[in-house]
């Protein structure tokens, strides 16, 4: 009988009705596959029974996330390589379900099986959430931001590095990612149009790295929200330690519940995509509420394409089980609308699609660098789930399969003077 690596490689073929783009390494030490190219290793038969019980973008995962599934080389080049191929359509145009049709490849499913070992289906990594999803009440949200958030300051410091801001840097060549996220920073109040005596709300304000810039650069009096309790010790510590306690209030408060606007800017940077499409239009009647006629609103967030059939839009199954619990993705016309409908005006969007493809390349590459360390702060298995969202979502960047854009928003008075001046775009 032939080697493990080359039955498997013979039944995704199959199904694919394409060759693999990578090579296949299984647990008898057995390989199949082009030489040189990127290695799938299966580590154990306990990974097939993860994709065959779970068969899609959650069961490989789930084997990634148990250690069961690994890559050998390069990965951004296998996950190039795999992306959208294992469970999609195949150049001959036929889906999986077509091709379970064919009785050839029904004999290699059945020989699959085999393979896996004992039809009982193994338990999710406990790093899975596994709840009622797309809730958004408040109770839901925070529980949803705290498995994102809570799970080490040290972890994220590692990750992100000095600055600790978790959002698209903004890049100038030859830049570092401490001084591309400063530039990001300084960018978010530019267009805010921040001067000193104003008040800014913070809607996200993670580890407070907006807000002490705000203060100590511009000048601001600044009120930070999150609903995350390790960010908020975090961020209050950070102001404390700048000597900006007096300008620079931190809260663990949910959005909908600030009552003390008005406000002269808002800033939510990376926020947005936890609120949920069915609550999108309360989040931006919110935050226009809570700013003064001729206020500002500046929000940065990731967006999806669109979709022809709007209908059929289903979060990512790794990212929602895994990464960002209840976050969904918008088009940014979807986006524009409904800020437009809760009444503000938007003034400018900006793509900075390429900078956020290489922000998450050097998130990659801290936590690669310390990679022992990060799983002594987390879990291996939380380790394993940063580290292949972050490469797999650079490459969705660098594709143009999402992309994120600041939308610069006000809230023009009665009289229509917006306050912005006539150009605010310089292009080289």
């Amino acid at each position: 009988m032939a080697d493990a690596a080359s039955r498997l490689r013979r039944v995704a073929e199959q199904v694919l009705g394409v060759p693999l783009p990578v090579r296949l390494r299984a647990w008898d030490g057995s390989q199949a596959g082009p030489p040189g190219a990127p290695a799938l290793v299966i580590r154990n038969r306990r990974a097939l029974r993860h994709m065959l019980f779970k068969p899609g973008e959650l069961g490989l995962a789930r084997a990634w996330v148990a250690g069961d599934l690994d890559i050998e080389g390069d990965l951004y080049g296998a996950l190039a390589a795999v992306s959208g191929l294992i469970w999609e359509r195949g150049e001959d145009g036929r889906t999986v379900l077509e091709a379970l049709r064919d009785p050839a490849v029904r004999s290699a499913v059945r020989d699959l099986l085999r393979l896996a070992g004992p039809p009982i289906p193994p338990a999710p990594p406990r790093e899975e959430v596994r709840r009622p999803r797309h809730l958004h009440t408040r109770h839901s949200d925070r529980r949803a931001i705290s498995h994102h958030y809570d799970v080490g300051n040290d972890f994220y410091e590692l990750v992100l590095g000095p600055s600790m801001v978790y959002s698209c840097a903004y890049w100038e060549d030859g830049g570092t990612l401490e001084s591309a996220q400063r530039d990001k920073l300084e960018l978010v109040s530019v267009k805010l149009g921040l001067t000193p005596g104003q008040r800014l709300l913070d809607v996200g304000c993670g580890w407070g790295s907006m807000a002490i810039h705000a203060a100590r650069e511009h000048g601001v009096s600044v009120v930070g929200v999150t609903l995350s309790q390790e960010q908020a010790a975090y961020a209050r510590k950070r102001v404390a330690d700048e000597g900006l306690a007096d300008r620079v209030e931190i809260r663990v408060q949910d959005y909908r519940d600030v009552r003390d606007g008005p406000y002269d800017a808002i800033s939510s940077i990376g926020m947005a995509e936890h609120v949920g499409s069915d609550r999108y239009l309360e989040y931006a009647r919110e935050l226009y509420g809570l700013l003064k006629p001729g206020g500002r609103l500046l929000n940065h967030q990731i967006a999806r394409r669109p979709q022809r059939d709007e209908s059929t839009y289903n979060v990512d199954a790794f990212i929602d089980a895994y990464v960002f619990p209840d976050g969904e993705l918008a088009p940014i016309g979807t986006t524009v609308t409904q800020l437009e409908r809760a009444g503000f005006e938007v003034r400018d969007v900006e793509s900075i699609r390429e900078h956020y493809a290489r922000t998450l390349r050097r998130w990659v590459v801290n936590l690669e660098a310390d990679w022992p360390r990060a799983m002594r702060l987390t879990s291996p298995g939380r380790a394993r789930v940063w580290r292949l969202y972050m490469a797999a979502s650079a490459l969705a960047f660098e594709h143009n399969r999402i992309g994120v854009n600041q939308v610069l928003a006000v809230r023009t008075p009665e009289s229509g003077a917006s306050g912005l001046p006539l150009r605010t775009r310089t292009w080289n």
